[in-house]
């Protein structure tokens, strides 16, 4: 029997973590400090909280489902009473990746996340399409990154990983600076501002006259064939009209440097802004 800590067990992360592990071969001891977390565990699974010292004493694993901004004070108060060998699990690389998790080499730190359910699915039942998270029905993929540790605790995490955000598909292992570049890096200063920059665009077609239904319809649809192209799913082509109207649009739109917000120096801003 594998035992788990799970500190922020009553959060909105956490409660889905606690959900996904019961059933598992996992047993978890549940930490969690506000009063509403404690009585919502309560109410929801039965589950009555431990004090953090408690939880940890014979943990295998701890899971800190806390955010981000949390992650260098929870981990300093919690890292330094660890038994040797301990894996701390961060669901997250952006405090890891700034340095906020105390130094252990007796430890493994094992980062992993969840890449959401893919837009281009097989999903057939409602509740699962309408599961943009992942987590609950719908399948998923994940990365998973071994920061520090011995080899053999990989298993063990991607097996913790599988279990927190199931069901899942692929598990991708990558190292966290990786995982930096893949959040925020990819999915929230390119991809997020790039949707947003499309509301705002529906927003602006709309302010001129166009039916809000319909610019909404019009532009998710484009969304969909437009995606199925330019990533392969299917085999089609733009037409000419289409590829001169991206000539003309991306050097309005995007910074010749753009490119810029991989760099590590970059990244790195954009972690400390965000812990």
């Amino acid at each position: 029997m594998t035992n788990i800590a799970l500190f922020g067990a009553g959060g909105k992360m956490g409660t889905r973590l606690t959900t996904n592990l019961q059933g598992t071969r996992f047993t978890v001891r549940h930490v969690e400090v506000s009063e509403t977390g404690r009585a919502l565990l309560r109410s929801t699974f039965g589950v009555e909280c431990v004090p953090p010292d408690e939880a940890i004493g014979d943990a295998d694993a701890v899971i800190l489902a806390v955010p981000d901004v949390a992650i260098g004070k929870v981990s300093s108060q919690v890292v330094p009473k660890l038994r040797p060998g301990t894996m701390v699990v961060i669901l997250d690389a952006a405090a890891p990746f700034a340095g906020h998790l105390p130094v252990r080499e007796d430890l493994t730190y094992f980062v992993t996340h969840p890449c959401h359910p893919p837009i281009f699915n097989d999903e057939t039942e409602m509740h699962a399409k309408r599961d943009f998270f992942g987590g609950q029905a719908a399948r998923q993929h994940i990365v998973c990154a071994l920061m520090q540790g011995p080899e053999a605790a990989y298993s063990l995490g991607e097996e913790i990983a599988r279990a927190i955000y199931a069901p899942v598909m692929r598990a991708h292992r990558i190292t966290v600076g990786q995982m930096a570049l893949l959040e925020p890096g990819l999915s929230e200063t390119v991809v997020a501002s790039l949707l947003d920059v499309m509301r705002e665009a529906m927003e602006e077609v709309i302010a001129q006259g166009v039916p809000a239904e319909a610019a909404r319809d019009f532009l998710l649809g484009h969304l969909n064939v437009l995606a199925a192209v330019i990533f392969k799913e299917t085999d089609g082509v733009f037409s000419d009209a289409c590829n001169k109207a991206i000539q003309f649009g991306k050097p309005v739109l995007m910074r010749d440097d753009w490119k810029r917000v991989f760099e590590f120096s970059e990244i790195a801003d954009s972690i400390r802004r965000i812990t």
